[in-house]
């Protein structure tokens, strides 16, 4: 067995099932299924759920007195369930078996990364001597997105009689895998219909109670040996029982084939139907396993970051779970980036501005995919017009979590699990996303060269973005800049001034900084564009070509404040108290969720210098030092090293990392300045949903920004890619515990690129199909070519 690509969990701990749950889910870009034991239903150990991406649907509740509104991913039904006891010839029935009966001897979880495939093993042995042994292997198949498949294998040891064996196909679920959401309404799935066609497959038909999605299920049953099948149906599924003999040392085997289709399919078909019917015809589970094998390759050959030791094997797991959620499947879809993958209920299943962490990867590997990502945020431009046009602004502001339409659904109350209050969300006023939004499109443009979407929806999304920021900054006389005021930043412990009677803060300087280069960005792209189509944007932006002085001038005169020689967070954040770090330290050890231990003491984060996460040093992880330092010249203020360097050692002893992404970005703008602490950041990044140091919260989810934002991390960051217009530009940052890595790439319409990086030296291979060299800018600025068919290395020295 080859370790770096096994994922274990070698014995049965009911504390930690839900995370090992959520780490062994199976997923192929269009749906996901937890790596849940399918002997188990929901209860305060077990999650079993299968998520379509793009799934949502709206119910409303009563919550603190409050009218609550809320669209969620949809729990859909679960085909994985599968119920089974001993009948021995010499002793009453058994129990039914799970993995928490007392029989339970040996327990273990194995997920193969190369292969995408989850086993399951586990041997019962009785009080009369009897063992049995279960072998469950899963599969969620990359090769075609509407199957699934399990097949268990049971062994009797010491033992003989038959298995009464119940697969069930069970659509009585509801949306209940975050306890501070029950009191939310769950119950998202209505018009069941289930049936039992005559060649043992099962199904189930469907619909989410608000949007109407229409969802078909089918599972067909095969055992071994060939025994008579029992089916039933139930007002919300069915069941399908056998009586399997089994004899000492000979396996009996129960395969689930199963298909999954919606309303939400391209093109169009009727789901129940093409369920039966593909489920009927699916291929044996041998033949499955070969072609999804086959799939999962193809996969890796274009996405695997490899790197040695166990930092290696993580960054797999990550890049495995990012291409299970964001696959090439997931082009053919209207769906955008789960902050927590199709692996939870955590975040409700919302779009934030997470695609930040994840999109420069997928960029660089899978470049149709982030192409379709992008176009999830085209689509609803006329929802985020519409929403600027509400405020009495121009152009575009996307929402803080997007959903199923591009309307906000930010919650406007959350709950404080230490306190038990529910309290007002102002999340939404987090308008920075719109330029994530464009920083992802310009970077999209960058490493493919894409002009066609560039020019086309990518200049939508960049120009609406800048419209709306020119308009939301307010010319200040006093200040002789331009302010944006009531916002909040990446920073959420901040939502207000200390005793304001209205939420927001002004001038983040995350948040400003990033809209002036947006309106920078947005000249330079209007300048590339077609005379024509200049023409007609400006006409559909309703401005007249003089009008884009405005953008000019906002883009060099945005108010940046500063205090103490640092940059400020936002405007009056130096005015605020100071913490006492380490009382509140030694009184609550872990302080990540700073502002529930505050306001359960009746105080506010509001009033300190806290921060939940990287805010103003956001900057350093968006831009490298030389474009921090050119922003900020034609911004007007000065700018160096050593400002940064204060500004760094400032925010980090005034944060508690109450995000995954923290510790990411503060690991890479540490590593960028060789500073000593920088590795202790990125191993926190490596490990923050394995170790779930966030305290129960990988069980809802994993974080997908933070696992892509670490193989962004090594790419962009250690070996220091840089697609631009003129090549592929490399700028190394030496990390040395991570003293080298190789993976494949595509930059500039140029397929399969092999980089091999170690310390000093960078290696390159182009395949001979290119037809022409992919252009490099090295170190110093040297300049060369690698032409198809040649591997040349070459000797850095870090900048």
């Amino acid at each position: 067995m080859n370790r770096a690509w096994q994922w274990e969990y070698p014995r049965y701990d009911p504390k930690d099932e839900r995370l090992v749950e959520s780490l062994c889910t199976l997923g192929n870009g269009r749906f996901a299924t937890r790596g849940a034991a399918p002997e188990t239903t929901a209860d305060a150990v077990h999650y079993p759920a299968t998520y379509l991406a793009g799934c949502y649907d709206r119910l409303e509740a009563t919550v603190a007195g409050h009218a609550v509104s809320n669209e969620d991913l949809v729990r859909l039904p679960d085909w994985t369930a599968l119920r089974y006891r001993c009948l021995p010839d010499d002793a009453p029935p058994g129990d039914w078996l799970t993995p928490d009966h007392p029989t339970l001897r040996h327990h273990r979880v194995s997920l193969d990364l190369r292969t995408g495939t989850l086993t399951r093993r586990m041997l019962f042995h009785d009080t009369g001597g009897r063992r049995l042994g279960v072998t469950h292997t899963r599969l969620v198949h990359m090769g075609d997105p509407h199957l699934a498949a399990q097949r268990t294998v049971f062994r009797a040891y010491g033992w003989s009689g038959r298995m009464e064996v119940v697969a069930v196909l069970d659509g009585d679920v509801v949306n209940e895998g975050v306890e501070r959401y029950r009191s939310l309404a769950g119950g998202h799935l209505a018009g069941h219909r289930a049936g039992v066609e005559a060649a043992g497959t099962a199904w189930l038909s469907c619909r989410t109670s608000g949007s109407g999605i229409r969802i078909g299920i089918a599972v067909r049953l095969s055992v071994r040996p060939l025994t008579p099948v029992a089916g039933a149906c139930t007002a919300t599924g069915t069941t399908q029982t056998a009586l399997l003999p089994l004899r000492r040392g000979q396996d009996a085997v129960v395969v689930k084939t199963a298909t999954l289709f919606s309303s939400l399919d391209r093109p169009p078909t009727e789901p129940l139907r093409r369920a039966i019917e593909d489920a009927e015809h699916a291929p044996g589970f041998p033949a499955l396993h070969t072609s999804h094998r086959a799939a999962w390759l193809r996969m890796w050959s274009q996405g695997e970051l490899h790197a040695a030791g166990e930092t290696g094997r993580i960054l797999r797991l990550h890049a495995f779970h990012v291409l299970q959620t964001l696959s090439p499947h997931t082009a053919e879809l209207d769906a955008g980036v789960p902050a927590r993958g199709l692996h939870g209920e955590a975040y409700r299943g919302h779009v934030f501005w997470d695609e930040l962490f994840v999109l420069p990867y997928l960029s660089l590997h899978f470049p149709e995919t982030a192409r379709a990502l992008l176009m999830y945020r085209h689509r609803r431009l006329p929802a985020a017009r519409e929403a600027a046009r509400r405020t009495g602004a121009d152009g575009a502001m996307f929402p803080w979590q997007s959903g199923s339409s591009g309307a906000e659904e930010t919650q406007r109350l959350h709950l404080n699990p230490r306190s038990g209050r529910w309290l007002p969300d102002h999340s939404h006023l987090q308008h920075h996303v719109g330029s994530a939004i464009a920083w992802n499109t310009w970077q999209y443009g960058l490493a493919t060269g894409d002009t066609g979407f560039m020019h086309g929806p990518g200049a939508e999304l960049v120009l609406y973005v800048a419209q709306f920021w020119a308009r939301a900054a307010a010319w200040d006389e006093d200040l002789a800049r331009y302010r944006i005021r009531g916002v909040m930043g990446p920073d959420e412990y901040h939502d207000a001034y200390p005793g304001a009677a209205a939420p927001g803060i002004d001038d983040n300087a995350y948040t400003n900084v990033t809209a002036a280069w947006v309106l920078a960005r947005a000249l330079d792209l209007y300048a590339q564009l077609p005379p024509a189509r200049r023409t007609e944007l400006l006409a559909r932006l309703g401005l007249r070509p003089d009008g884009l002085h405005v953008w000019e001038d906002v883009s060099r005169r945005m108010y940046v404040p500063f205090h103490q020689d640092v940059i400020s967070q936002f405007h009056g954040y130096g005015d605020l108290a100071e913490l006492d770090w380490d009382a509140y330290r030694a009184r609550y050890h872990d302080i990540r969720r700073l502002d529930r231990i505050l306001e359960a003491e009746g105080d506010t984060p509001n009033r300190y210098q806290a921060s939940k996460q990287a805010d103003t040093l956001m900057l350093g992880h968006l831009f490298r030092p030389t474009e921090l330092a050119g922003l900020f010249e034609r911004l007007g203020y000065p700018f160096d090293d050593a400002l940064w360097a204060r500004t760094v050692a400032y925010y980090l002893r005034r944060t508690c990392h109450g995000s995954t992404l923290s510790s990411l970005v503060h690991g890479r703008v540490l590593a960028r300045q060789q500073g000593p602490e920088a590795w202790r950041y990125c191993q926190e990044a490596l490990l923050g949903d394995i170790t779930d140091v966030q305290g129960g919260t990988t069980g809802e989810g994993i974080h997908l920004g933070a696992m892509a934002g670490t193989l962004d991390l090594v790419e962009r960051g250690i070996v220091g890619l840089d697609p631009a217009d003129d090549g592929l530009h490399i700028d190394p940052v030496p990390l040395s515990e991570i003293p080298g890595s190789r993976f494949s790439l595509s930059c500039l319409g140029h397929r399969d690129i092999r980089i091999s990086f170690r310390p000093g030296r960078l290696g390159i291979r182009v395949p001979p199909s290119l037809l022409g060299p992919v252009p490099l800018v090295l170190p110093g600025g040297r300049r060369t070519k690698v032409a198809p068919g040649q591997e040349r290395w070459f000797k850095l020295r870090a900048s």
